[in-house]
C-alpha cells in the first residue's frame, strides 16, 4: 500500500515537472521572440546610420575623413547663390541652412573661452578630446541626414565659418568657401530686405557695417590660416564671371566640371535639383552681368569707419572689383583678380 502510494507520488512529480519544463520552455521562446521584435528598430537605426538611401544593399558610409564642403560668410554675401550653384552639380548635395550648426559651434566656443567653465568640464572628465569627438559626430549626423546622399556633401550656414579653424581641426579633409561681398552692398541688402540677423541693428547702417567688418575679419583671418583649405570667392566677380569662378572653385574642390552649375535656376524645385524656400527663390539672382550702381545713405558713416577690408570709401559704385586685403589667396590659385 505504501509502495503504491510512493509510486503515485513519483508519477505525479514527473507530470508536474514535465508541465513546468514545458511551460518554462514555451515562456522562454516567447521572451526570445519579444526581444527580437524589440531589437529590430535598433538594428534598423544602425543600418540607417550607414546610409540615407532606401537600398540596404548599397549603404552610404560616412566618417570624419569625408571631403566635406563648408560655405560661409556674412549673410547677404552670396552664400545662397553659391550653395544653389553647387547643388545643381549632380555629385554635390548641400541643402538648406540647418540653423543648428552655427549655434552649437558658438556654444563650444563659449565653453573654450571661459576659463572657469573649461576647468569644471576638465574636472568632470569632459575634456577637449571628448567634446571634439561629440561635436564631430553631431555635426556629421546633421550634415549627412538632412538631405539625400551624394559623393560630395556640403553645408551652408553663413556664420559657421566663424569657427573655421575648429572645423578644419575636427574634419581634416574638409574645404571651405568664404563668400565675400562689398560690405555696403551686404548691409544695404539686409536692411532693404529686412533680413533679421542676430546682433545686427537693421535701423542703423553704422551698426550693421561695424558688425559686418568684425564678422568678415574673423572669418577671413581664419581662412588665411587654413591656407589651401579655404578659398575666398568674391560675390561681384562670381556674378560677372560665373564660368571662370566656378571652374576655379571646382578645381579647388577636386570635383569634375559640369555645365549644370551655370544653370541652377532651371533646377530649382525639381527632384534631385536645388531645394529653396519660396522667399529665397525670389531673392536669388540670375547669373547675368547686371550689377548696378547704388548710392547708399551710409556714405558719411562709411568714411568714418576704419578700413572695410580694402574697399573704397566711395559709395557710388558697388560692383567694382574688391582689392587690397583680399588679394592674398592660396598659392595654387593663379587666376588674378580683375
Amino acid at each position: 500500500m505504501i509502495g503504491k502510494l510512493k509510486q503515485n507520488l513519483l508519477v505525479a512529480c514527473l507530470v508536474i515537472s514535465s508541465v513546468t519544463v514545458f511551460y518554462l520552455g514555451r515562456h522562454a521562446m516567447e521572451c526570445h521572440h519579444r526581444i527580437e521584435e524589440r531589437s529590430q528598430p535598433l538594428v534598423s537605426s544602425l543600418r540607417t546610420t550607414l546610409r540615407t538611401g532606401q537600398n540596404l544593399s548599397n549603404p552610404f558610409i560616412y566618417n570624419k575623413d569625408m571631403p566635406l564642403i563648408f560655405i560661409g560668410g556674412v549673410p547677404r554675401s552670396g552664400t545662397t547663390l553659391m550653395r544653389a550653384m553647387l547643388d545643381a552639380h549632380p555629385e554635390v548635395r548641400c541643402g538648406e541652412e540647418t540653423r543648428v550648426i552655427p549655434r552649437i559651434l558658438a556654444m563650444k566656443q563659449m565653453w573654450s573661452r571661459s576659463g572657469r567653465e573649461k576647468m569644471r568640464l576638465d574636472e568632470a572628465g569632459v575634456t577637449d578630446e571628448v567634446l571634439d569627438s561629440a561635436m564631430q559626430a553631431f555635426l556629421l549626423e546633421i550634415i549627412v541626414k538632412h538631405g539625400e546622399p551624394a559623393n560630395y556633401l556640403c553645408n551652408k550656414d553663413p556664420f559657421a565659418l566663424k569657427s573655421l579653424s575648429y572645423l578644419a581641426k575636427i574634419f581634416p579633409h574638409a574645404k571651405f568657401i568664404l563668400m565675400v561681398r562689398d560690405g555696403r552692398a551686404s548691409v544695404h541688402s539686409m536692411i532693404s530686405r529686412k533680413v533679421t540677423i542676430a546682433g545686427f541693428d537693421l535701423s542703423s547702417y553704422r551698426d550693421c557695417l561695424t558688425k559686418w567688418n568684425r564678422a568678415i575679419e574673423t572669418m577671413y583671418t581664419q581662412c588665411l590660416e587654413a591656407a589651401d583649405k579655404c578659398l575666398p570667392v568674391h560675390y561681384e566677380q562670381l556674378v560677372l564671371h560665373p564660368e571662370k569662378w566656378m571652374r576655379t572653385l571646382l578645381k579647388f574642390l577636386n570635383i569634375p566640371w559640369n555645365d549644370a552649375v551655370l544653370h541652377h535656376e532651371e533646377l530649382i524645385g525639381k527632384a534631385g535639383g536645388v531645394s529653396l524656400s519660396k522667399g529665397v527663390v525670389a531673392a536669388l539672382p540670375t547669373l547675368k552681368p547686371g550689377l548696378h550702381c547704388t548710392r547708399l545713405r551710409c556714405a558719411t558713416a562709411v568714411t568714418r569707419l576704419p578700413e572695410l577690408r580694402g574697399h573704397s570709401s566711395q559709395c557710388s559704385c558697388l560692383h567694382q572689383p574688391l582689392r587690397g586685403a583680399f588679394e592674398k589667396r592660396p598659392q595654387w590659385l593663379a587666376v588674378p583678380l580683375r
